[in-house]
This record gives C-alpha cells, sequence and structure tokens, in this order.
C-alpha cells in the first residue's frame, strides 16, 4: 500500500493558509468551504481551530499576511487523494499540509485544556503588571518632558546665536 492509500479511517491534520485578499468575515466562509470539501468525501472534523490573521514569514504569490486555519479530521486513506487535488486547484488557499496525526485522548485533552490555562492566567497576570508600571511611568515622564523641551528651546537659542557669531566674524572672508 502506498503513504496516501492507508486500510480504515486515519487520523489526519490539515493547516492551511487563506490569502490576505479576502476579509476576515470572507476567509471565514472559505474555511467553511474547506469544511466541506473534507465532509462531501466521508471525513469527519474533531478539532477546528482558527488562527486569524497572520504575517507570513516570506511571500507566497505576493502575499504578506493569510489567515491560518487548522483542522484535524478522520478519513479513510482512498478519499485524501481527492482532497489533496481539490485544495491545490483551489484558488482560495495559498497553501496547505496534510499529515498524519495520533488521535489524542479525553484525558490529553483534558490536560492540555489545562496547561493553556495556567499559561493563559499567567500572560494575564503580567499584563496586568505591565499596566500599572505604564500608569506610573506615564504620570511622572510628563513633567520631566515639558522640562526637556525647554531646555531644547535653549539651546536651539545657543545655537542661533553661535551661528550667527560664526556668520558676521571678518575672519571667514
Amino acid at each position: 500500500m502506498s503513504k496516501t492509500k492507508t486500510a480504515g479511517i486515519t487520523h489526519y491534520e490539515i493547516l492551511f493558509i487563506v490569502p490576505n485578499k479576502f476579509t476576515d468575515d470572507e476567509a471565514k466562509t472559505v474555511i467553511g468551504q474547506i469544511e466541506k470539501i473534507i465532509t462531501d468525501n466521508e471525513g469527519q472534523i474533531t478539532h477546528r481551530e482558527y488562527w486569524g490573521k497572520k504575517r507570513l514569514a516570506y511571500e507566497i504569490k505576493h502575499n504578506a499576511f493569510g489567515y491560518y486555519g487548522l483542522f484535524e479530521f478522520d478519513l479513510e486513506g482512498k478519499n485524501l487523494a481527492t482532497i489533496d487535488q481539490a485544495l491545490r486547484l483551489s484558488t482560495d488557499v495559498l497553501r496547505h499540509q496534510i499529515v498524519v496525526k495520533k488521535a489524542k485522548t479525553e484525558e490529553e485533552v483534558a490536560q492540555e485544556t489545562k496547561i493553556r490555562a495556567k499559561i493563559d492566567s499567567k500572560k494575564a497576570a503580567a499584563e496586568k503588571k505591565q499596566e500599572e508600571k505604564a500608569k506610573i511611568l506615564s504620570s511622572s515622564p510628563a513633567v520631566s518632558k515639558s522640562k526637556e523641551k525647554t531646555d531644547k528651546r535653549v539651546d536651539l537659542k545657543d545655537l542661533d546665536e553661535k551661528l550667527e557669531g560664526i556668520l558676521n566674524a571678518k575672519d571667514l572672508i
């Protein structure tokens, strides 16, 4: 058997990029079309992620940005080639990659959600600290900035006087 045609149902993951020529809402409809392609070929989507608009590492077909999406699905191997062909021919998808992935158990999913919750809470606490620091710093630098501006004006006056003195000097001619 070949790599794409396996006996039985296999768990796959697809990562795809929709071009920036679409708005956010239009990109979601394109993602819906990709989902329809998978389900029309007897696939069952088990997990969906929409990552939103991201900057590409390099331009793909003159696009610097793209909307990322990720699906995990179960499918018979014989139908994989038709999905891959449909996505390759589609002008609404810049790039896609389909890989075989190990299916996660409920325990693994629950453990990942706990870890994500901890990470999110730590990020939120760090953002609050940064906001507090920004509030403190924003009130005190305002006074020092006004002093700096007056110092610059004085320096400009001194420079103007020096320039006039140089230009009016009789030694230059």
